[in-house]
């Protein structure tokens, strides 16, 4: 049975939320090929998420409500995984409610940072803004969890930040004259999301050590409908059919990107799938062009590809260092 490592950072980079691995075995083994077909078919999902919330913003529905109709509606697809688990009893059950609490509190504060910038920033931007997250981890690894990073991860820790510098920079004009700029609001947020999801991501690296992965997304999930729901007196409004309709479907493809996810990571090592993340650039560039009008800019191209560099390296980098750490526990083992 193949053991299912997802490292925070990777995957969704820009509000999947993705969860860590299982520690519940399940039917997998390896078959990379599958496991890229799951990750690119949440990477489908996801996009096919932000592309109505973008929509959505357009509608002016307010983020707050757009937030609940992500959390509670991705509840859906969650509870029916559970189910056809047989685990959905055992998924309520906790050891750290607090930590819960707080990873819901700063995980949609995330979320309403992501998706304020998506609606604010042509898409391809806010993606390629939001792929510092991954490297944000990093450094957030280091100093709250005391992981060691050495010069190669710092070195690519900071050419991916110097290449968000690049894709930012045009807009730093922009909040220079003021944030009635919607670009320049947008920017802050997204800069603000890669802060709140790193934190939201140690944290996960904390519950995950007692608690499932189910369970993890469970809370997340409710505490994230919860809190949205705050919003609800600084006045909703009632969206039309259609916006009604999409919305729903926005919250079931959430739900389900993060299903396929983790299931991609059973049939394939991270460093496989992980890759596969950044061809959402790709679809963004696709969809802002054609749906939304929004045309890629060369700073944002240069920035785009020194962070995207930078992640991949750092991807690559974890994987050796992966199969180092395994070769020493081999070799302790066989000298015991």
């Amino acid at each position: 049975m193949k053991s299912e490592q997802v490292p925070a950072g990777a995957g969704a980079p820009t509000g999947a939320h993705q969860a860590p691995a299982l520690k519940t075995p399940e039917p997998g083994g390896s078959s990379p090929l599958f496991g890229i077909a799951l990750k690119l078919m949440s990477l489908v999902s996801f996009m096919a998420m932000i592309t109505i919330i973008k929509l959505a913003g357009q509608e002016e529905i307010p983020l707050g409500e757009i937030v609940f109709f992500r959390s509670a509606f991705a509840t859906l697809p969650v509870f029916a995984y559970m189910i056809a688990r047989g685990v959905f009893v055992q998924a309520w059950k906790t050891q750290h409610p607090l930590g819960h609490a707080w990873r819901g509190l700063v995980g949609s504060a995330a979320m309403a940072c992501n998706f304020l910038g998506v609606m604010l920033l042509p898409l391809p931007d806010a993606i390629a803004i939001g792929y510092a997250m991954p490297l944000m981890t990093v450094i957030f690894a280091a100093v709250f969890l005391g992981e060691k990073v050495r010069l190669f991860r710092w070195t690519a820790v900071a050419v991916g930040i110097f290449g968000v510098l690049i894709i930012s920079l045009p807009k730093v004009t922009l909040i220079e004259s003021g944030l009635g700029s919607g670009e320049a609001l947008g920017l802050i947020a997204m800069l603000g999301f890669t802060v709140l999801a790193a934190a939201a991501a140690i944290q996960v690296r904390r519950l995950v050590l007692t608690e499932q992965t189910y369970t993890i997304v469970l809370y997340f999930s409710l505490s994230a409908t919860v809190l949205s729901l705050l919003t609800f007196p600084l006045g909703w409004v009632m969206p039309d059919p259609l916006t009604l309709v999409l919305l729903i479907i926005a919250g079931i493809c959430g739900g389900g990107a993060q299903i396929l996810l983790t299931q991609s990571y059973r049939y394939a090592d991270v460093s496989t799938i992980a890759p596969f993340e950044y061809g959402s650039i790709i679809f963004g560039l696709a969809i802002g062009y054609f749906l939304f009008g929004e045309a890629p800019t060369l700073s944002m191209l240069i920035g785009t590809a020194i962070v995207v560099s930078a992640g991949i390296a750092i991807i690559f980098r974890e994987h050796r260092l992966g199969l180092e750490r395994k070769a020493q526990r081999r070799l302790v083992t066989s000298q015991g």
